[in-house]
């Protein structure tokens, strides 16, 4: 294989680590969404758990941007259980992704582990 040979592999083992640590950006990022989302969750579990004590005829008040706004109660439990659910959901897929994306990363690895023994043995040779 000589000279030419050994650059070739060169080049692919290059673009196998320049591919690998795009999976793994993709894959912290993932994580840090997925925190992020449990953070929104306890949040609106939190919340709901304190609509959960009121009584009924308790004011509650949303807020929207700088003003306060009366929201009735039910409708105020509606919404926190919707946002949860969406979450929830998210929560799954996101799961999901973190999932598939542990997979690539290791088939990268694999495949940089196979290039970089085939470079050593012919660096060996040479």
């Amino acid at each position: 294989m000589g000279d030419e040979g050994q650059s070739q592999l060169q080049n692919l083992l290059q673009q196998e680590v320049d591919k690998f640590k795009v999976v793994q950006k993709e894959y912290h990022k993932a994580l840090q969404q997925r925190q992020t989302l449990d953070g929104q969750l306890n949040e609106n579990t939190a919340v709901k758990q304190e609509l959960d004590l009121m009584k009924g005829g308790a004011e509650v008040y949303k807020l929207i941007g700088p003003v306060l706004i009366k929201q009735d109660l039910e409708e105020a439990k509606q919404n926190v259980a919707k946002r949860m659910d969406y979450i929830r959901n998210e929560l799954k897929r996101m799961d999901e992704m973190i999932v598939q994306l542990d997979k690539k990363q290791e088939t990268h690895r694999e495949t940089l582990n196979k290039l970089q023994q085939q470079f050593q043995q012919m660096q060996v040779k040479v």
